[in-house]
């Protein structure tokens, strides 16, 4: 605010500042409260007021802000292959962290308590995860944040420090039934092109088949780890018929099958990105019919394999309904690990297409275009190790969702 001359508009100025000052304790406003604190003394001292009070409050402010800005700040959270993971922006000493755990009698709830000696850079935030009620993280005080994780019944609760990061890993009786209920589920991933097909090449020469391969063996590391299991059409670069992907699903007697890909433009690079999900279907829109050209343009032997009619009686199958369920469980659930830790991620939706690598198999199929390779954010994004595991952690969940949503509708 700019400084007056006159006594009345010093005087304007003193009282505009104590209503920002009220403003900011109302709305927990730190900066706003400094900055009002310093107003009060500055046009209060200039009128000959006391202002003893609010200087005192200027000197705590000023030293809380000191306190914070050599705190621990926390950067980032996220869910890691089943583990949550606070990420802070230098490491922590062991008196910076206290856990204690107890059992909230009134509440009739047991309760698992971090107080992290550490300032957060976010929003104070609710985290789910299955089979546990309620996780929540805030900022307790100005020095001070707490991890709180509750539940109904007796939770385990394993932690540890590594490097910038606390890593917690949340076991209960519950996850540990579903996971056994899964074990016997069977995974097909197909990592699209490979070989002499090398897929779309995108912004700086990068390549389809190389970025889709790096996601295809993520996803199967992480669903492994689940207690799937998991066989891919390739595990290399070579080249795989798409009449032979589809084959080996169905001899592997898979429960689904997910076929992996990277989407691509001529026009229109820079402002065209996001990632969506197909099931197959007749083509209902020209976006659809321009990607499954795309992707259908390599094996036109094996097009006509399978000829109209098969593709035909195809469509009429009852997995077609369960593959729109599969695809819609994946495109939710990928978006949402994704947008945990980047920005800019868009969602194209879940569309149906005739998609020939989905042709004649005997489960619920769905290809999932991961993100535009000719968008240069984005195919920075997809060439990047950590996107690429949070992509493939965005899948499995995806997954996992749909069969715990299939084995609820039974």
């Amino acid at each position: 605010m700019e400084k007056y001359s006159s006594r009345s508009k010093q005087f304007q100025a003193y009282n505009d500042y104590k209503n920002l000052y009220f403003h900011s304790l109302i709305n927990k406003n730190d900066w706003l409260q400094l900055k009002s604190l310093q107003g009060i003394v500055r046009t209060g001292k200039k009128l000959h007021f006391d202002v003893s009070i609010y200087d005192r409050k200027l000197s705590k402010s000023l030293h809380r802000k000191m306190k914070i800005k050599s705190l621990s700040k926390l950067e980032a959270v996220r869910w890691e292959n089943g583990y949550l993971e606070l990420i802070f922006n230098k490491k922590l000493s062991n008196n910076q962290l206290n856990y204690y755990n107890k059992f909230n009698t009134k509440e009739k709830i047991y309760q698992y308590i971090f107080n992290i000696h550490a300032f957060m850079l976010l929003k104070s935030q609710r985290l789910s995860r299955r089979g546990v009620s309620h996780i929540a993280l805030f900022q307790y005080n100005s020095n001070r944040l707490h991890l709180i994780i509750e539940n109904s019944s007796p939770l385990t609760i394993h932690f540890y420090k590594k490097s910038r990061k606390i890593i917690v890993k949340i076991s209960n009786h519950t996850m540990k039934y579903t996971r056994l209920k899964h074990q016997h589920k069977i995974i097909v991933i197909d990592a699209g092109h490979g070989g002499k097909d090398p897929g779309a090449t995108g912004y700086r020469g990068y390549r389809e088949k190389n970025v889709v391969l790096a996601i295809g063996k993520d996803l199967r590391n992480i669903l492994k780890a689940r207690g799937y299991k998991v066989y891919m059409t390739r595990d290399s670069d070579y080249f795989v018929t798409l009449r032979h992907r589809t084959e080996f699903a169905n001899k592997k007697h898979a429960d689904i099958f997910i076929s992996i890909h990277a989407n691509a433009v001529k026009d229109d690079k820079k402002t065209t990105y996001g990632l969506e999900t197909y099931y197959l279907s007749k083509a209902r829109s020209n976006r659809a019919k321009r990607v499954a050209a795309i992707e259908n343009r390599v094996d036109l032997l094996d097009m006509n394999y399978y000829g109209k009619e098969s593709f035909l009686n195809t469509l009429n199958s009852h997995n077609i309904i369960a593959s729109n369920k599969l695809a819609i469980d994946i495109q939710r659930n990928t978006l949402a690990a994704l947008r945990q830790k980047y920005k800019y991620v868009k969602d194209e939706g879940v569309r149906e297409a005739p998609f020939w690598v989905l042709v004649g198999t005997q489960m619920p199929a769905v290809l999932v275009e991961t993100g535009f390779i000719t968008n240069p954010r984005e195919a920075k994004h997809l060439v990047n190790k950590e996107y690429q595991k949070t992509l493939a952690k965005g899948l499995a969940d995806g997954i996992e969702r749909y069969f715990i949503n299939i084995r609820k509708s039974r």
